[in-house]
């Protein structure tokens, strides 16, 4: 495994990083592994030589940040973890108990270390744009995570490049501690960061991490799984030219004596914007799959067939009002 510099913190972090959003309750969602399920996935990406890891509040409404968090520390020292987990949606049916207002950002890093069962997180995520809550107020009460030493280092996911911009900007502008890092959606299927975010961040010097490679599935699968059967984000790929995108895919893999899933991670982690790809699993084999793509080399000519049929297409932001979350019970 190699590893790299997170933009530009002291951070050393695996070219992968394990995303744990399939850890924690089945009864959050019905493809979530319960955590005897968990543990030999994370100790296999352990021994794989991955470090990074990225949880969740909201992920299995708590339960992902236990299960994650509490076993990854039982089988590795706190110093050697780069621990990342993220705040913003609803952890339960009270109003003030989401969003990024000072004091559900107070009250949530808090409640996060103590699942974790440590007392800093690495780095610390806002998961989506809080339109509803003044920006001066989120920067500084993130500020203060830090300032408290929750917190080594902030980052953000899911909004638009002016957003993130503007954000940043606000804390600069205050002496408070901005963002290093940007958790993006990027597959070969879903490229519209190339436009302005991935530009913002060569400029600025901010680290790019990017979840979906394989766009939920859809590059590696030949049939539908239960995550794509049951996820929220299911349709959002499938068109005439994502069909002959993954077509192509498939055929560089084909030619290539290897599996489709790995030509399409190896065209996010090879690619010129700078990325440490986010990748799930739900298998051991996932893990090594993973792993063996950083190893695969696409040439020009292969990348170019991959992108030629690709169009821009609409931005996938979560700006919808925040919804009540889903109850760890089943009907």
């Amino acid at each position: 495994m190699d590893y790299v510099r997170l933009g530009q913190t002291r951070l050393n972090v695996s070219r992968l990083c394990l995303g744990t959003m399939s850890m924690g309750s089945s009864a959050w969602k019905g493809w979530v592994l319960d955590e005897a399920q968990s543990v030999p996935i994370l100790r296999h990406a352990l021994e794989a030589g991955i470090n990074f890891f990225d949880m969740a509040d909201w992920y299995s409404l708590g339960r992902n940040e236990e299960v994650v968090g509490r076993n990854l520390l039982r089988m590795s020292p706190r110093a050697a973890l780069v621990l990342a987990t993220k705040v913003f949606y609803p952890m339960s049916e009270d109003p003030g108990d989401r969003g990024l207002s000072r004091a559900h950002i107070a009250n949530s890093i808090d409640c996060s270390l103590r699942r974790l069962g440590t007392d800093y997180v690495d780095l610390y995520v806002i998961h989506a744009f809080d339109a509803d809550t003044r920006i001066e107020e989120t920067m500084e009460a993130l500020h203060d995570t830090v300032r408290a030493g929750k917190v080594r280092h902030l980052g953000a996911s899911t909004m638009y490049a002016w957003q993130f911009a503007r954000m940043n900007c606000m804390a600069l502008m205050n002496g408070w501690t901005p963002f290093v890092n940007m958790q993006c959606q990027y597959n070969v299927l879903y490229r519209e960061e190339e436009r302005e975010m991935f530009p913002y961040c060569r400029d600025q010097g901010i680290a790019v991490t990017t979840f979906s490679p394989l766009a939920r599935g859809a590059l590696a699968r030949s049939a539908d799984t239960a995550r794509t059967t049951l996820d929220a984000f299911q349709g959002l790929y499938g068109d005439e030219i994502d069909r002959e995108i993954i077509r192509r895919v498939h055929e560089v893999a084909g030619r290539r004596g290897v599996a489709a899933g790995q030509v399409a991670m190896s065209w996010v982690a090879g690619n010129a914007n700078q990325n440490v790809p986010i990748v799930g699993a739900s298998r051991v084999a996932q893990i090594d799959a993973a792993v063996a793509s950083l190893g695969l080399r696409l040439d020009g000519a292969e990348r170019a067939y991959l992108e030629q049929p690709y169009r821009p297409r609409d931005e996938i932001n979560d700006q919808q009002p925040l919804r009540r979350p889903r109850a760890l019970h089943r009907d």
